[in-house]
């Protein structure tokens, strides 16, 4: 299911989120894989969709390989390519060898994924002994299901507060992120994160936790509200 939504909507990303349309990739994602990514050596990026992660990750001088399951985003990714290397491939099964790379970035992708421990083992697999694992996740605490602002005017006085969801409970549903594009979402709380991250290896070193950047922010009356909410999280962390 996953595959087919990325395969029907490829066009909906690649328009919306790409090339400068989207703040929270231009303000804040892209400059911050730009300072954590590894100085040379070769990195896979995990569900690289087309490719603008990898193209950052190329400017440090790395080998970059870009993976993704959806054609149309592969073939994108090829076409826009400075020096990247793309590849049809699942994150669940993916055709390198052990140890084949020094890092591997996951941008927005897992929460997308059934199947975690399954891809958490491959990108354990693939890395070198001391490899870097740059994990970015819509924020599994803040952004559950259910969670947003509620205004509470039976309260005296009232309150304006920002409820958290059902965050233990795992969740898979599809949503409509815009009209007529339905995509497949899991959420997971963080210890089911990283504690598989920990029994495949892979120790967290450093988490951040960034406020939305000031261009998102300007969208929309209720986005500056919740400028204390962090929309993303980022795991670091070092194969043992």
């Amino acid at each position: 299911m996953t595959q087919d939504s990325w395969e029907k909507h490829s066009n909906w990303w690649q328009r919306e989120f790409t090339r400068g349309a989207d703040p929270e990739y231009e303000e804040q994602i892209l400059p911050l894989l730009k300072d954590l990514a590894v100085e040379g050596g070769r990195v896979i990026d995990i569900g690289c969709g087309e490719g603008q992660v990898a193209r950052v990750l190329s400017l440090n001088s790395a080998q970059v390989f870009g993976v993704d399951p959806a054609w149309n985003q592969i073939s994108e990714a090829a076409r826009r390519s400075t020096q990247e290397v793309y590849g049809q491939a699942s994150a669940m099964a993916l055709p390198f060898k052990a140890g084949a790379f020094d890092a591997a970035v996951a941008c927005l992708v897992f929460e997308h994924i059934t199947a975690l421990r399954q891809a958490i083992m491959e990108v354990s697999r693939v890395l070198i002994q001391g490899g870097t694992f740059i994990f970015l996740l819509n924020h599994p605490l803040l952004q559950t299901p259910g969670s947003g602002w509620v205004d509470d005017y039976m309260s005296d006085p009232p309150s304006h507060y920002w409820r958290v969801g059902h965050y233990l409970v795992q969740h898979e549903s599809l949503e409509e992120v815009q009209l007529g594009v339905r995509i497949p979402f899991v959420h997971r709380p963080l210890s089911e994160y990283v504690n598989t991250l920990s029994e495949n290896g892979l120790q967290l070193e450093r988490m951040l936790e960034p406020s939305p950047p000031a261009g998102f922010l300007e969208r929309n009356e209720s986005y500056r509200a919740a400028a204390h909410i962090p929309r993303l999280l980022v795991l670091i962390c070092r194969k043992r």
